[in-house]
């Protein structure tokens, strides 16, 4: 009987990180040829696989491969593409068991998010309703940092890592000019409905006066008349105020400060402007000049300080999701389990996907000051250990050498085509 292909695809906003849980995953099923035959990927994410648009990633060489370690963004690409329910559009699971029949894959591996954990719950769901077996497992991936069951999630250590690092920075240029320019300065983070990146930003504040001197959070609603109160005595206090606000920052009923009144593919509300939002209202109201900055795909792409745990976590779980395959799990995420004391230690474990899908992680109350502006000791100690370690790619010319892979076709075996 001939050995089962495996399919990997990426999924959702990619990470500086994800490309080494792709490493993980491919390096690990090679050191099981006996088990697992081919590692397809799809082209784009689950829209590859979709339109038998597969990538036969033994082509590429084994340098090649593990370049991916030190490489960000997508290598083969990723898409936000939320499959709905099997009521709604039965053709699109069919069609993907019918690629998977046709390619001989037997194993699916989805690095992404919480949309992705539902999707790949529901592909092992009809794949036993149609009886045809494929083991499902799912490599977390996202730097919002709100998968459940998980101490973290691969890419956020190095987006907290980046964001600390840029707020201490910029809050030191902002320092030096405050007498006589910029008085407020204002860096807009991702993070829709969980504060985790925001708060990470925390981290740069050591001493009594340092930046971060306000967070916003979307877990504590927004109150105009604290926040202009807050950011005038700071002003008054140190000479300068740094924000850092989350994209998700909301009024007490919900409605996004930032909110365009637009979807993206997974139906969330479109958000962005949060920081030239936030510096409109200071000038108005107090009369401070501003500068102010939107990470954006910079804090999410900065592989060259990236953070060692976040790299060695995200290979490792991309090492057990083959490694729970071939034991025979099916519809469970490898997660990461924090160790017991003070010394930081993590290890693998395994959550299942009906308990991951859909479900959101907040930042727990008792990790934001009670004035709703800034980050405790417990907050700290957990963010602390996630941004430990430079991992830094190597250099030529004086910029990073990234892996480009050749991303060869896999020769399609079914005439139909499927209109995405």
């Amino acid at each position: 009987m001939p050995r089962k292909n495996a399919f990997y695809a990426q999924s959702g906003g990619v990470t500086a990180v994800i490309n080494a849980s792709a490493c993980g995953v491919i390096e690990t099923a090679r050191a099981h040829r006996a088990d697992i035959g081919k590692v397809y990927a799809g082209r784009n994410g689950i829209i590859g696989a979709l339109r038998e648009d597969l990538i036969d990633t033994s082509k590429e060489s084994a340098a090649a491969i593990h370049g991916l370690l030190s490489t960000p963004s997508g290598a083969f690409g990723s898409c936000r593409y939320k499959l709905k329910s099997l009521e709604e559009n039965r053709a699109e699971y069919e069609r993907l068991i019918e690629v998977f029949k046709a390619h001989n894959i037997g194993y699916f591996f989805y690095n992404g998010g919480g949309d992705s954990a539902d999707t790949c719950l529901k592909i092992s769901q009809l794949s036993e309703t149609l009886g045809y077996p494929l083991q499902a497992i799912h490599v977390p991936k996202t730097i919002d940092n709100d998968l459940p069951l998980t101490d973290n999630c691969p890419g956020f250590g190095s987006v907290a890592k980046y964001v600390a690092i840029s707020t201490k920075e910029a809050a030191l240029d902002v320092a030096s000019m405050c007498e006589t320019s910029t008085k407020v300065f204002i860096l807009e983070v991702m993070g829709r409905h969980a504060g985790w990146i925001a708060g990470a930003a925390g981290l740069a504040a050591e001493e009594e006066g340092d930046a971060p001197h306000i967070i916003l959070f979307p877990e504590i609603a927004f109150n105009h008349k604290k926040f202009m109160a807050r950011v005038q005595r700071t002003v008054k206090r140190f000479g300068y105020c740094v924000i850092v606000a989350s994209e998700g920052a909301q009024y007490k009923d919900g409605t996004f400060l930032s909110e365009s009144g637009v979807k993206d593919a997974f139906g969330h509300s479109q958000l962005g402007g949060l920081a030239p939002l936030l510096a409109g209202m200071i000038k108005d109201e107090l009369g401070y000049k501003y500068h102010w900055a939107v990470a954006d795909y910079l804090q999410r792409s900065a592989r060259h300080i990236a953070s060692q745990t976040d790299v060695d976590q995200a290979y490792a779980l991309g090492k057990a999701a083959v490694e729970y395959a071939l034991a025979g799990e099916n519809a469970v995420m490898p997660c990461i389990e924090r160790g017991k004391g003070k010394r930081y230690r993590w290890s693998i474990g395994k959550a299942p996907l009906d308990k991951v899908a859909n479900v959101e992680k907040m930042m727990p109350r008792n990790y934001i000051t009670r004035d709703g502006f800034g980050i405790t000791e417990p907050a700290r100690a957990y963010f602390a250990p996630l941004i430990m370690g430079e991992a830094y790619p190597d250099y030529r010319g004086g910029l990073p050498v990234y892996v480009k892979l050749k991303n060869h076709s896999v020769e399609r075996k079914l005439k139909r085509r499927f209109k995405v």
